[in-house]
């Protein structure tokens, strides 16, 4: 197993100086972000250290040089979009980007890109699965021809107003998860599984481990507080930031112990990758290069034993 980070931490270095900052703190490998440059619309989106926009074979050339160099790898390309947007225009656009980081990572020689799915939050499950079949097929495929892998992170992006009532991913849960891969069974779909969302929507985070273990592609480490008082007050229909609070790994209520007993019991020797979304580490880049460094300190035992 590998030890690895999401650069969305990282916002204003270099690819080189993500590598630096690896190499540094004892990451083997960095999931990089490839957002089409520009503003951001929400906290870790909208960063960029890849541009995929006209990459070629030169430039994935010297990043490949520069992995070698720096002697850290890259578990996969990022960009996480709401690709079932209810705008047309903006569903085309994250398309679009999409299929380019798909190209990119298989001109890099990378498997795997990790995305979300995307949902019309206004719209129910079953009111949005046309739109799904009409998009996510073609992707698919798409990717297959690339000899790329997608990987959709299980979180409901669902925290506030902006999200109410649905949440922007549909992918949050096993029953919806079933209904996706029953629709394209295809090898090259599966998930970035993430355990701490499981833990706010009142889930158990260890049996998708087991019930889908051939199709977790990847791993995201984040932990998560669920105050107990705070949603003896509100109830689970308040906005989930009203009672939950995403955390370092070893912060939360997870037991990571057993989360990577786990992971050994059904044969995972993938990428486990940390991804740094707590608001007391946020100030500036020292406090986000210090939360990968307790992190990695927390963690590398877990990936050595």
């Amino acid at each position: 197993m590998e030890l690895g980070f999401v650069s969305a931490i990282l916002p204003d270095l270099s690819l080189e100086q993500v590598f630096d900052t690896a190499r540094d703190n004892g990451y083997d490998s960095v999931e990089v972000m490839c957002w089409p440059p520009g503003k951001a619309e929400r906290r870790y989106a909208g960063v960029t250290h890849i541009d995929v926009r006209e990459f070629t074979q030169e430039r994935a050339d010297q990043i490949k040089a520069l992995m070698r160099e720096k002697n850290v790898g890259i578990s996969g390309l990022g960009y996480y979009p709401n690709i079932l947007a209810p705008s047309a225009e903006e569903r085309e656009v994250s398309t679009g980007h999409l299929k380019k980081v798909i190209v990119a990572a298989g001109m890099i020689g990378l498997d795997t890109v990790s995305t979300f799915i995307g949902r019309n939050w206004k719209l129910t499950v079953d009111e949005n699965w046309p739109m799904f079949l009409s998009i996510w097929p073609d992707l698919i495929k798409f990717a297959e021809d690339h000899g790329v892998r997608i990987a959709i992170e299980n979180c409901a992006m669902f925290f506030g107003p902006d999200e109410w009532p649905g949440g922007k991913n549909l992918a949050y849960c096993p029953a919806i998860w079933d209904r996706m891969f029953d629709a394209i069974p295809s090898r090259s779909f599966g998930l970035n599984y993430d355990p701490s969302h499981p833990v706010w929507m009142g889930m158990d985070y260890m049996s998708p481990l087991q019930d889908y273990a051939g199709k977790i592609f990847r791993i995201h480490l984040k932990d998560v507080v669920v105050d107990k008082a705070k949603l003896n007050r509100v109830g689970i229909l308040a906005y989930p930031h009203e009672y939950h609070t995403p955390v370092l790994p070893g912060m939360g209520q997870i037991d990571w112990t057993l989360f990577f007993a786990g992971l050994r019991e059904i044969g995972y020797d993938g990428y486990a990758t940390v991804e740094a979304e707590d608001r007391r580490y946020e100030e500036d880049g020292a406090h986000r290069k210090q939360a990968l460094a307790l992190c990695s300190k927390y963690l590398r035992p877990f990936i050595a034993g």
